[in-house]
Parts: C-alpha cells; structure tokens; sequence
C-alpha cells in the first residue's frame, strides 16, 4: 500500500488521532510540512490518501502553497484518490472543487454539538445509531457545500459541518482528530483568541471550561473520528 500524504499547515495544528489511527491500522503515512517550506507533490500517483489538517490562515489567503494545494486536490478527486480535510482542510477541499468559502456569523471555539443528518450517506460514515455528538471548534469561516457533494453533519451556530463528495472525500469543519495535548496547546496559545470572543458568540467556552469538558466529550470524539476514518481508508488506492 502506498502512503498516505498529510498535510500540516501550522506546527500546533497536526495530525493527531488521525496520524494514530493511520499507525494503529499498519497504514504508512508522510507528513509534508507547508508550514515549514516543504514543496506540495505535484502529484498523487504516489500516494494512496491525502489528508489535510487545520492552521490559523483562511482558506481564501493566497500563500506559496495555496494553488498547488488546490490543484492537487482537485486531481485526486478526478483519479479517485480519497482525500480528506479538517477544519481549514476540508474548507480548501471545498474551494477546489467549487464551493466558497466565507466569514460564520459567529465564531466557534470549544465543545459545540452537532447533529448527524438524517440520511443513508450519513449513516455510511457515522453508523445509523449516532444522532449527535460535542465536536470540537476553532474557527471563524465556513464552507459552502460543493457541487456533487453531501452534506453528513450539520450544526446550529454554523449550518455546514462535514461533507462527502463521490462516497469517498470528505471534508469536515470540526476538529475531530484533536487530543488532549492539542487542546491544552491551544487553549494556551489561543487565550487572547478566546478572550476576544467570549460573549460575543454562543459557540465560545473560555479555557476552564474547554479543558474541564475533555474527559467527559474527547472520548466520544476520538470514536466518531475513528468511525470516519475507517470508513475513509476503505477507500484508499493501492
């Protein structure tokens, strides 16, 4: 089996459980590292997925990166090379393939539930007996659908919450690989973030409680990660 690409686009925003999940099933994976220079592949022939974390930037900033990300998407999506993007990944996967990309009403940042869609496409990546769940949140934009795509998780304070394109891309704005480590980094590196927000948005817990909420909801978000993972690698390209 061909490696799977992983995409970093900031230090603190990596690959998490996926990266676990990737190593528990016996799947090699390679980080490429934008955020430290590293080049964009110019192609996937050499890959069996391509996965696409979070990062601070918006996915409609122009950065050396950008059009080859873009690009390279949009080839995988035509050779059937699954891909899949958290957060601002799955907001470049949306924009590569002819959705947009815009300011939330509100900014989302801490534990913000959401509800799987009543659908057979959603009950293929979720299983049929989740309902709804505490995603995690971090973010300021949203996503429109693309064409051909359907939307799988939906939320109150920002309606677009995951997506699948042809049974085997997905792209999701929550942050479902995130781990314990993350979530303390970045309640620490995002405080001022945190500050600015709280009160402003219903969807913004300050750090007590995002950190006090780990134990009870990161356990099922790790699960749900590992549903959507296990069914993303079914479709990997040998």
């Amino acid at each position: 089996m061909k490696p799977v690409a992983i995409f970093r686009y900031a230090r603190t925003e990596g690959p998490g459980h996926f990266a676990t999940f990737l190593a528990e099933h016996g799947l090699e994976f390679a980080v490429v590292r934008l955020d430290d220079g590293e080049p964009v592949p110019e192609s996937c022939d050499g890959f069996s997925g391509l996965g696409f974390m979070g990062g601070p930037m918006s996915a409609n900033d122009e950065f050396p990166w950008t059009q080859p990300v873009l690009r390279l998407m949009r080839a995988a999506v035509e050779k059937q090379v699954p891909v899949i993007g958290h957060c601002l990944g799955g907001q470049m996967l949306a924009r590569a393939l002819g959705g947009s990309v815009s300011r939330n009403p509100v900014k989302e940042i801490g534990w913000v539930p959401v509800e799987v869609e009543d659908s057979p496409l959603a009950d293929a990546w979720f299983g049929d007996k989740l309902d709804r769940f505490c995603s995690f949140q971090w973010h300021e934009d949203t996503f429109t659908i693309p064409p051909g795509g359907g939307r799988i998780l939906a939320g109150k304070t920002c309606p677009n919450q995951a997506y699948v394109v042809d049974a085997r891309h997905l792209g999701m704005q929550c942050h479902v690989e995130v781990n314990a480590e993350m979530i303390e980094t970045w309640c620490r590196i995002g405080i001022t973030d945190i500050a600015e927000n709280i009160g402003k948005s219903p969807a913004v817990q300050d750090a007590v409680t995002i950190r006090s909420l780990i134990p009870e909801n990161l356990p099922q978000l790790t699960a749900t990660a590992t549903r959507l993972y296990a069914r993303w690698i079914e479709g990997l390209k040998g």
